[in-house]
């Protein structure tokens, strides 16, 4: 029995690193380290304070928050770095919530796992969501902001990216986007020689216009990403895998099956008590899908998995204090199971 279930998570693996690796993690790793690495962020900073304009604030967080791949728990040192530093608590529960719920890693590999009606669901439903905890969360605790204002001689200013560095995103978006959009049939082989063909562009322009230190520290932000989250990947879908093999389908027919807000909620509060590393929730969806989960709780799951987890309750309340870890996990489960009930019903 455990070498059967040893090798189902092995056989996962497998099938995963052949085939979403090079055209999939690879260039979103390297779009991840260049977004940290060439964004001002002192200009972000700038814009998210307590007095700032809440729809500019809220905006500007939910939009940023895409850049950001973190999990339900790493993410908690981010949010309360830009309370503590002067953001609005609306805006820092904002990227609280998106940056694990939808980063720009997990909604291309969604795409590439899920494809892109679940993708197109996902961004509308964490923004949506998103806005609202920004408001319930700004308007419940209005009178208890952070204590720390930034001054203006704190934030130097200047341009969010300069127009080369810019190019290099583009390139970066077209290189994760084009091998798995161009070539939708045939061998894979097809679409690694896409990704090689967008990788020699990328290498060939940054070596002609960013200085070696700039590229240094580029490639260094990547490798950050990659030793942190590779790992946890490669060990969440060993135990899909594992999951796979065990679970009932008769179970997540019965109780997962169609899109009522029974389901839709008991998905909700699977995904909110359970750790999900960063893009493993893709591939748990998947094969529970393949078992009849519904859609609509699937996107509940997707939302919720790895947007809060019991260490993340803990971990809020401990740095936000527990009134407002009381309003935040109970404002996102039931909008969760809101936005899986109406796209499973009105979208899918």
């Amino acid at each position: 029995m455990m070498s059967e279930l040893f090798m189902a998570g092995l056989i996962a693996v497998k099938e995963y690193i052949a085939t979403h690796v090079l055209t999939c993690l690879v260039p979103a790793f390297l779009l991840a380290g260049a977004m940290v690495t060439f964004i001002n962020r002192e200009v972000v900073l700038d814009h998210l304070g307590a007095k700032a304009n809440r729809w500019k604030a809220f905006s500007l967080a939910a939009g940023a928050s895409f850049l950001v791949a973190a999990c339900s728990c790493t993410v908690i040192p981010v949010a309360s770095g830009l309370y503590f530093s002067g953001a609005g608590i609306g805006a820092a529960f904002i990227v609280l919530w998106v940056a694990p719920a939808t980063n720009i890693l997990s909604l291309v590999y969604t795409g590439n796992i899920l494809g892109g009606s679940m993708v197109a669901a996902r961004i509308f439903a964490a923004l949506f969501m998103a806005f609202v905890v920004g408001f319930v969360m700004s308007t419940v605790f209005r009178n208890e902001e952070a204590p720390v204002s930034p001054s203006p001689q704190n934030n130097p200013g200047g341009s969010l990216i300069s127009r080369k560095e810019v190019l290099l995103l583009v390139l970066l978006v077209l290189n994760l986007l084009l091998p798995n959009y161009l070539v939708t049939s045939g061998p894979y082989v097809h679409k690694v020689l896409v990704w090689a063909a967008g990788s020699v562009v990328v290498a060939g322009y940054a070596w002609k216009t960013l200085p070696l230190e700039k590229i240094k520290l580029w490639l260094g932000e990547t490798w950050w990403f990659v030793r942190t989250i590779f790992p946890l990947l490669l060990g969440g879908v060993f135990l899909v895998g594992i999951v796979g093999h065990v679970l009932p389908e008769t179970w997540i027919q019965n109780w997962l099956g169609g899109n009522g807000l029974a389901a839709s909620f008991l998905a909700t509060t699977l995904g909110s008590v359970t750790y999900f590393a960063t893009l493993t929730e893709a591939p748990f969806v998947d094969t529970l899908l393949k078992l009849g989960m519904g859609l609509g709780p699937a996107l509940a799951l997707l939302l919720t998995g790895p947007g809060i987890s019991l260490p993340n309750w803990m971990a809020v309340a401990k740095v936000f204090g527990l009134k407002k870890a009381l309003v935040y996990v109970p404002t996102i489960m039931i909008l969760g199971t809101l936005m899986g009930w109406f796209f499973g019903n009105f979208f899918f």
